[in-house]
């Protein structure tokens, strides 16, 4: 993926405001961790997890991604008009049909020539839409477009911890498929893209590269299952550690090409923002890819892992937090689950 004419015009979160504290789960996992005899503070201690984030019981990820679709086309001071295509990128959506997409592109008063869907692909989605939005502007068919995705994590963790405190045969391995489950937050982001003959920024997508590993596609699968929740709520099975490994393998591969397709070397990068996943995958993750973590922008202790949402999360704090300055080179390094990766460079202008 090259580049000539994409600008990357605003990147902005929507974070909930409801704490929950690793903690404060342990609390209710009380006689868990009393069986399995598990120390105190081990989900803080592995994750390096204090907290995340949690909307409202009953919030519809399309409302929450509504407000950031209008909170990121404010900080683009792009006319609605000209945003031609509305993807939403996240795992989490209203319902199975129609695309979460519709409700939001209504609610945000975009055109009607406009691109509108749902583009799911575990934590890589609004990335995947950021992409499929500048090549569209690249070939010249819109001049703007906004990906967004909310990722409501409530459910799932409070799932999980239901299901292990009812789940007589719990031992130690089977705990681990779970542990994942219980370190998802909630959040919302978005990107707003577009052709630099309107860009305010200057701020440019040069392109980047994407890679796919599926032999590991079984390593973290989530989804509903009634007979194990009794309700809708998702649950998710993750083998942790493999997938580490497994990742981080895929990221290697991923970087070297993005670095190839750019014409950088590691030199040449002055921030990072990576997928937050927890504390042992972003060491890893920095230490094999050879990069400084003083580039990178942490997140994750205070958000937990927020799927899509988490990278451009973290980006859109590093930037209200004056992280990011002008003349920085910025490499975004996602992975997801599947395996898949996707990684972009960025020539930041503003």
């Amino acid at each position: 993926m090259r580049y000539q004419h994409v600008c990357l015009e605003a990147i902005v979160t929507n974070p909930p405001e409801e704490v929950v504290t690793s903690v404060e789960i342990e609390s209710r996992l009380a006689p868990v961790y009393e069986k399995l005899r598990l120390p105190e503070g081990r989900l803080e201690l592995m994750t390096g997890i204090r907290e995340r984030r949690f909307y409202q019981r009953g919030t519809l990820p399309g409302t929450i991604s509504a407000a950031t679709v209008q909170k990121g086309l404010n900080a683009a001071k792009i006319d609605p008009e000209l945003c031609q295509a509305l993807i939403h990128g996240s795992v989490c959506r209203d319902q199975m049909e129609p695309a979460t997409a519709a409700a939001v592109h209504a609610a945000a008063g975009l055109p009607k020539n406009s691109l509108v869907i749902d583009v799911s692909n575990a934590c890589l989605g609004i990335l995947n839409g950021a992409v499929i939005i500048a090549d569209m502007i690249e070939l010249g068919r819109i001049k703007a477009g906004i990906v967004v995705g909310t990722e409501i994590g409530r459910p799932l963790v409070e799932a999980t911890i239901d299901k292990l405190n009812n789940d007589p045969s719990v031992t130690r391995k089977s705990f681990k498929l779970d542990f994942a489950s219980l370190t998802i937050g909630s959040g919302s982001a978005a990107i707003v893209l577009c052709h630099d003959s309107i860009s305010k920024t200057g701020n440019r997508l040069l392109g980047g590269a994407c890679r796919a590993d599926t032999s590991h596609a079984n390593l973290c699968e989530g989804g509903v299952d009634a007979g194990e929740t009794n309700d809708h709520r998702p649950l998710m099975s993750t083998d942790s550690e493999a997938l580490l490994y497994a990742g981080v393998d895929l990221a290697q591969e991923t970087w070297e090409k993005t670095k190839s397709v750019l014409g950088w070397t590691n030199d040449d990068v002055t921030k990072t923002f990576t997928h937050q996943v927890g504390k042992a995958h972003r060491s890893l993750l920095l230490e094999k890819l050879n990069l400084s973590p003083e580039l990178d922008f942490p997140t994750v202790e205070v958000m937990g892992n927020t799927g899509s949402a988490a990278l451009p999360t973290a980006a859109a704090l590093g930037i209200e937090a004056g992280f990011v300055s002008a003349g920085d080179r910025i490499a975004l390094l996602g992975i997801g689950s599947g395996l898949n990766s996707i990684m972009l460079g960025v020539e930041w202008n503003s």
